[in-house]
């Protein structure tokens, strides 16, 4: 089964040690799994399924619904039809773990000591927190109040948190404020993770959120981007950009052979996570 424990930090404010509010967390990521996948749920069932009462079921699905992952009406819960459902960060948690895992293994290859370096907020590129210390002194640059959090602590590494208006599906901050951020600055590098790729562009529901990612994709002088091999199945409405603007696609080793071919045959630089990420272990290994 897939670990259902989300990293600390979701919310501001919350404690590593808060294993209360970790619980929490991990309860509602359950129950979200659960309506998705039944489609609808009599709020009651949820109550018998998870042990708790009527009113922590209704409190836990407020917060659900408020993020635009599930709706609820007359004692029926049910998943939301929305295009957010994906980019919400409760449902991106436990997509592809493994596949993140090894992404964001293989991307720090190119994290080197002293640089300035763009995190967007996506839940792959959130995978590299923990191998930055391994890289510091280093400066992050991120919208991602997860990330912030994540990286709150370690020693000579520089959080710089962009500002802006805070959206809660995300945990990330966009809008004009954060934009006007993002351009009065120049990182060495930006990490990025889209939700889809189509005919090898780009896409992503949030048209905020892309307007934010591409800031950080100009103000940077070197862009990678992570993507696992569903993106490649997926489909979104607002395009950000095409695959030969990278200078690096990582893909996990379950990427569809012809996708690897086809990005390659165009110029792309792709590097496949599983090799990549074999060869940063040995290289920590020999440190």
């Amino acid at each position: 089964m897939t670990d259902m424990k989300p990293p600390s930090g979701l919310i501001a404010g919350e404690l590593p040690s808060d294993s209360r509010h970790a619980r929490q967390l991990a309860r509602r990521q359950l129950i979200t799994e659960s309506v998705m996948a039944e489609g609808s749920m009599r709020i009651e069932d949820l109550t018998e399924r998870f042990g708790i009462s009527l009113m922590t079921a209704h409190r836990d699905l407020d917060e659900l619904v408020a993020r635009g992952l599930l709706r609820k009406s007359r004692g029926i819960v049910s998943a939301a039809p929305t295009s957010l459902i994906e980019a919400s960060d409760v449902y991106r948690f436990s997509r592809q773990s493994a596949e993140k895992k090894a992404l964001a293994a293989a991307a720090m290859q190119f994290v080197e000591p002293g640089q300035a370096i763009f995190f967007d907020d996506s839940t792959t590129v959130l995978q590299m927190a923990a191998h930055l210390h391994a890289k510091v002194p280093l400066t992050a640059i991120t919208n991602s109040l997860i990330l912030m959090n994540e990286l709150n602590g370690i020693r000579d590494l520089s959080i710089l948190g962009l500002g802006g208006q805070l959206h809660n599906w995300c945990n990330a901050f966009m809008g004009r404020m954060t934009t006007n951020e993002i351009k009065r600055l120049r990182a060495d590098t930006l990490f990025l993770s889209m939700p889809a790729i189509t005919d090898d562009i780009v896409f992503h529901q949030s048209p905020e959120m892309v307007e934010t990612k591409r800031a950080m994709f100009d103000s940077a002088q070197r862009r990678i981007l992570l993507a696992d091999h569903t993106k490649f199945s997926r489909r979104a409405l607002h395009a950000f950009g095409d695959l030969t603007e990278f200078d690096v696609v990582i893909v996990d080793h379950a990427t569809d052979a012809a996708h690897i071919t086809r990005m390659r045959a165009k110029g792309i630089n792709v590097v496949i996570a599983s090799e990549a990420a074999q060869r940063v272990e040995l290289d920590s290994e020999d440190a």
